[in-house]
């Protein structure tokens, strides 16, 4: 092949759909080392070669390594297979890549258009294509249309700017994360003798931070009783207009009065109100959505988005805006939708609209549109991917649509001068409800009762109540906190949350408890280093980095600011290392112990703990009274095992949850007699079979 244009995509899923596209005719499909697949095609009868990386093919690695210590500032780039022996699978793609670009001509890069794709594409072309730029893809969906088009209009450089904000970003990232991991995991070190991985970093600090607060209201929370009066009527039921009372003396005089006496409406007020459609989804405005309606995580939830963008069914899901531009051409994506059975009548009736024109929100991203549908239909979705396109689908219909119409009613109750309040909202006009049906979530009351009219009256009943102490932040909400407070990125704010429940810091559930060693852990912090959780200091660093974005600073002045903070902050931990140490341990061999516990042994007074076991890398159940008790049950290998708190729907033994990257959590019954025990051993056969 003579000269050729070799274009580098962020997966091989990606390389495949770039070769289905750009190709005059069919892409031949060829292997390096028998399975890294690269394409050979023409577009417009020009020679192309496409070849794919596995995300990162480079990391930041500490440099001149010398044990574990710290602090440590020596840092460099380097290939991830020679940093992590996790990462040996990308080796061979940098090899490829490495050969294909040594008779390449143009050399293009086709990965995601953001800090972090353009972060991948550049070192990539600096360390294995040995050059100093490259040509820029620019696309939000990857349909063929789309995709032919970003490749005949390309850019000619890449954005340098942006590649050193990214760049910065990673590093900071590194320093903070090397050396507060390594500062806490030494000073537990001292403390228990064992080497426990504890971590702490930029980001994972404040927000800890953030939900240890949560923690301390809730504990500092002292309930205070207060009383309701309620009317129960035939017809409606109303509360007393004062809402809550303090003295229950008060309320037993009201009530006194009331009792025996006629109800009768003396006022109805109704007004109506106009409900504006929902914005377009922005990815924390997805996240949240999505675990409102079917509690799937933040982070499961961008898994399952970006495999539909991948398939080209929507378009890219790591954007911060809320707005849909005109150039995404509204038209013709609703009369794609239209060919699918089920939007088919939506999409018709929005397209018989005087115009379109979506409610979009006010926040933006340069580099990418709100979510919405390409217009591509769907094959051989799952479950959880079939939700998450039926909501983005409908939502972006929703958007176009007319305000609903609802109305709101009082009713005054007089009842022996004592005035008691029924409200009431129906919908008067669906309009947008229409479209976004069945994720509208609202209460319809209609009250149908007439002025002067008397009431049927049941009961007049007190209600014992007392203060609630303030809720726990979700998975979903605690997303929202932290782009509030502008820590992390839309791309890494779930996982950031993931890796404080893989430090046991926090307790999985529908809301976030913070253990005993993410309590201690941030109480340390806090008094010996509090600057460390400060989030005006990453906000600063975030504000470091939008400077180096438009050309008002440097990677350099940046990281040596970083530098300077982080050796003042780790003397002062050095310092207080052996008392850090111990107030360290009694937390964390507590919160392990909660954290592996399954249930009390059946043939002792032990517990049941998840234990692991390197020899065979894989975990077990076995009893803490071993070697005098040897109850144990195997599970699973090559999972992470997690306790879950839940108990098996078909015998009553508690289930364990079971991890691996890129699948969904499996609930795993401990009981090796359990019914579906037989069905997991069918299933395995099956697949057995099929390989």
């Amino acid at each position: 092949m003579s000269k050729y244009t070799l274009i580098i995509c962020e997966k091989p899923s990606a390389a495949k759909k770039m070769a289905e596209a750009l190709a005059d005719k069919t892409a031949k499909k060829l292997t390096y080392m028998r399975r890294i697949p690269y394409y050979e095609l023409t577009h417009n009868n020009n020679p192309i070669v496409i070849a794919c990386a596995v995300g990162h093919l480079y990391t930041v690695a500490e440099k001149d390594k010398k044990g574990w210590k710290y602090p440590v500032f020596g840092m460099e780039w380097k290939a991830s297979f020679e940093v992590s022996k996790g990462a040996a699978f990308t080796k061979p793609y940098l090899n490829l890549i490495k050969k294909l670009a040594k008779d390449a001509g143009d050399i293009v890069v086709a990965c995601d258009f953001d800090v972090e794709g353009e972060v991948i594409g550049f070192n990539i072309i600096k360390y294995t294509c040995k050059r100093d730029d490259a040509q820029r893809m620019k696309f939000s969906t990857t349909t063929k249309e789309d995709l032919r088009k970003s490749f005949d209009e390309r850019i000619k450089k890449l954005d340098l700017k942006q590649v050193e904000a990214g760049i910065t970003r990673h590093e900071l990232d590194w320093l903070f994360g090397i050396n507060l991991s390594r500062a806490l995991t030494l000073s537990l070190k001292t403390a228990i003798g064992g080497f426990k991985v504890l971590s702490s970093g930029r980001v994972q600090g404040p927000a800890l931070k953030i939900l240890s607060e949560k923690e301390k209201e809730i504990d500092a929370f002292v309930a205070e009783p207060y009383w309701e009066l309620e009317l129960i009527a035939k017809e409606l039921n109303a509360w007393h207009k004062e809402g809550k009372f303090l003295d229950r003396k008060v309320v037993e005089e009201i009530h006194k009065r009331c009792e025996n006496a006629k109800a009768i409406i003396d006022k109805i007020t109704k007004k109506q109100f106009k409900q504006a459609p929902p914005f377009p989804f922005d990815l924390t405005a997805l996240q949240i959505e999505v675990y409102r309606l079917f509690r799937i995580s933040p982070k499961r939830t961008l898994e399952i988005a970006q495999s539909l963008y991948s398939n080209s069914y929507i378009s890219y899901p790591r954007t911060s805006s809320n707005q849909y531009p005109e150039s995404i051409e509204y038209k013709k994506l609703l009369q794609e939708l239209s060919k699918q059975e089920k939007y088919k009548e939506l999409a018709k009736d929005v397209l018989k609209f005087k115009t379109l024109k979506p409610n979009n929100g006010k926040k933006t991203d340069p580099a990418h549109p709100a979510i919405y549908v390409t217009g591509e239909i769907p094959k051989e979705l799952d479950e959880q991917e079939t939700k998450l396109y039926d909501l983005i689908a409908k939502r972006f219909m929703s958007t176009f649509a007319q305000a609903a119409v609802r109305e709101t009613v009082k009713i005054e109750i007089d009842v022996n001068k004592e005035t008691f309040i029924a409200k009431g909202t129906r919908t008067v006009e669906e309009n947008w409800h229409k479209y976004y049906k069945p994720y509208v979530k609202l209460e319809e009351q209609e009250i149908n009762v007439e002025e002067k009219q008397e009431l049927t009256v049941e009961n007049i009943k007190i209600h014992d109540k007392e203060t609630q102490p303030p809720k726990r932040y979700t998975p979903a909400s605690i997303i929202k906190e932290l782009e509030k407070r502008n820590l992390g990125t839309k791309a890494t704010r779930s996982e950031i949350i993931e890796h404080l429940f893989d430090r046991n810091y926090l307790r999985r559930g529908h809301s976030i408890e913070v253990t005993g060693l993410g309590m201690k852990a941030i109480s340390v912090l806090d008094k010996y280093c509090p600057e460390i959780l400060d989030s005006n200091l990453t906000k600063e660093f975030e504000e470091d980095m939008e400077k180096i974005r438009e050309g008002k600073s440097t990677e350099e002045k940046t990281i040596k600011n970083a530098e300077k903070f982080l050796k003042k902050v780790l003397t002062q931990f050095k310092d207080n290392e052996v008392d850090i140490g111990k107030e360290l341990s009694t937390s964390y061999k507590q919160t392990l112990k909660e954290e592996n516990f399954v249930m009390k042994c059946p043939d002792c007074k032990g517990d049941l703990q998840i234990k692991y076991t390197p020899k065979f890398k894989s975990y077990f159940v076995a009893c803490s009274s071993y070697p005098d008790c040897k109850k144990a049950f195997s599970l699973p290998r090559y999972f992470l095992a997690r306790t879950s708190n839940k108990k098996c729907s078909e015998c009553g033994f508690p289930e364990v949850t079971l991890i691996k990257k890129g699948k969904k959590p499996w609930a795993f019954c401990v009981n090796p007699e359990c019914p579906k025990k037989e069905e997991y051993k069918k299933l395995m056969e099956a697949k057995k079979a099929e390989a």
